[in-house]
């Protein structure tokens, strides 16, 4: 019985940088691509949370009511 080969495949994961074809560093053009882009999260609880403009939204203000 002869020894099977298994065949070895190169995974080469491609990530879209949105930069085209990277050819001298690899790695600032990742780190500097929208995949590392901040997200700004607002917060729903905590101190963070209060919005002190849509508290009275809807509402005419006193001075135009009276």
């Amino acid at each position: 019985m002869s020894k099977r080969r298994s065949k070895v495949t190169k995974s080469t994961a491609s990530v879209d940088t949105g930069r085209g074809v990277i050819r001298d560093n690899a790695l600032a053009a990742l780190v500097t691509s929208k995949i590392f882009k901040p997200q700004i999260v607002a917060a729903k609880k905590g101190k963070g949370a209060y919005k002190r403009n849509n508290k009275h939204a809807g509402q005419e203000s006193y001075l135009i009511a009276a």
